[in-house]
């Protein structure tokens, strides 16, 4: 008997054993699987967060309190991580500028009246002492005896944007500058492929190359104004224009290559100074003038002026200056002119070989001489230098604290203030130096 109930109890003890052993045996899978999904759902959050730039590496803390968060929560699917990551790439940002802004960019022909000699007859200089009645039989024109006739042609053609949904555009001044011709917008929206109005030209800018022109359609596409306070050399600059006057809407790309620039263009005849320009290597052919230099973000940045004799450089004026245009003609109808402080003096640089030449004083400064003719005076008459007492042979040093040199010319100090604004100049006149005061005046 005794063995019989060892035999059971052994039984029944192999069997509790047995149980204990699967119950401990399932805790422990039980608990690997919890770890191994509790380090797979952190490990998969460290991920994303060092992919996202987040915290994961400078807060150990909020790293750490996550993991604890993984491995201590009641349910799992309560942690989830959302982030949305979108690359964009330069090439797909361009074309859908290029398509964003295109239909808001005009061509602009200009055409005038030029007079025709039709139906001529008659002799030219070698045969003008016949009487008039024999030169008819020789071919050489004789324009008394012409038709005069006008016909309408093409003379100009240029690039333009519009900034406004009721038909402003802005362009260069140059581009429109001729005051006899009429100027004709040609559309290229979805609603106005290739429609033709006639633009009546609102102001020109006497002091940049700008002009704000409108036409009397509505319901228009426009490009918005960006910052050119904040371009850096380097950014992403596109170009759109009627390159050549003959292929409208071109496309080039580039980068804004230099700020602050400062040109002498020459169009139509005249030289202007322009300054202040934006430098960028997106090819700029003529007809471009007047179109857009656009950011990546499709925002005008600047109205393109100018290329220079040289691969790769073109320049355009900062997009503040145009919106500041633009607005003031919206409001009054014309465009402020820029005062420029003027002081009213000729005079030559100051360096080493100048002083060793003319026995001076100074190998820096600039003196007060006058020009090669009689009319061309040292110091202008009723201006602010010959109020100030400034005479002919006269040098002058610095302005203010700034040393007048190769670094800081004069010209370059005096357009630093403004109309009205009262200058120190320490000068030296006849034998001595002393300080004089200066009230600059609008140059006319």
């Amino acid at each position: 008997m005794s063995n019989t109930t060892f035999n059971d109890d052994q039984k029944k003890s192999s069997k509790f054993g047995l149980k204990i052993g699967v119950f401990i045996i399932s805790v422990i899978l039980l608990g690997s699987t919890a770890v191994i999904y509790g380090v797979a759902k952190a490990a998969d959050w460290a991920y994303n967060e060092i992919k996202g730039a987040q915290t994961a590496q400078t807060n150990p803390t909020n790293w750490l309190d996550k993991i604890k968060d993984a491995f201590t929560s009641k349910n799992q699917d309560d942690i989830t991580v959302k982030e949305t990551i979108k690359v964009v790439s330069e090439e797909s940002q361009t074309i859908s500028v290029v398509e964003k802004t295109s239909p808001a960019v005009v061509s602009i022909v200009a055409s005038a009246e030029v007079s025709r000699l039709q139906n001529c007859y008659g002799t030219g200089d070698f045969f003008s002492d016949l009487p008039p009645e024999f030169r008819k039989f020789f071919n050489a024109p004789d324009q008394s005896n012409c038709q005069r006739t006008t016909e309408k042609v093409k003379v100009g053609a240029g690039t333009g944007f519009l900034v406004s949904s009721d038909g402003y555009i802005v362009t260069n001044k140059h581009v429109v500058d001729n005051t006899k011709a009429e100027y004709t917008v040609i559309l290229n929206d979805k609603d106005n492929q290739g429609k033709k109005v006639i633009a009546k030209i609102l102001a020109r800018d006497p002091s940049n190359d700008i002009a704000v022109l409108k036409i009397d359609v509505t319901n228009l596409p426009y490009i918005e104004f960006g910052d050119s306070d904040k371009l850096k050399v380097g950014q992403t600059a596109i170009a759109i224009g009627y390159a050549l006057g003959e292929f409208e809407n071109t496309v080039s790309k580039g980068v804004v290559s230099g700020l602050a620039r400062s040109i002498s263009a020459v169009g139509n005849g005249k030289v202007e100074e322009l300054k202040g320009l934006i430098q960028t290597d997106a090819a700029i052919n003529p007809g471009n003038s007047g179109g857009p230099l656009l950011g990546i973000s499709g925002q005008a940045i600047g109205i393109n002026v100018a290329t220079a004799n040289a691969q790769s450089i073109g320049f355009a004026v900062p997009i503040k200056l145009v919106k500041k245009a633009y607005e003031e003609t919206k409001k009054s109808g014309t465009i402020s002119k820029e005062k420029i402080p003027f002081l009213g003096v000729r005079y030559l640089p100051i360096d080493s070989a100048i002083k060793e030449k003319n026995n001076l004083s100074y190998d820096y400064g600039v003196i007060v001489v006058r020009g090669g003719t009689a009319t061309e005076l040292a110091v202008i008459p009723g201006s602010p230098a010959n109020k100030a007492g400034i005479v002919e042979n006269d040098i002058i040093l610095k302005i203010g604290s700034t040393k007048i040199d190769e670094s800081n010319t004069l010209s370059a100090i005096i357009k630093k203030n403004k109309v009205g604004d009262e200058i120190s100049l320490l000068i030296y006149s006849q034998g001595k130096e002393k300080t004089i005061k200066v009230k600059l005046e609008e140059k006319k």
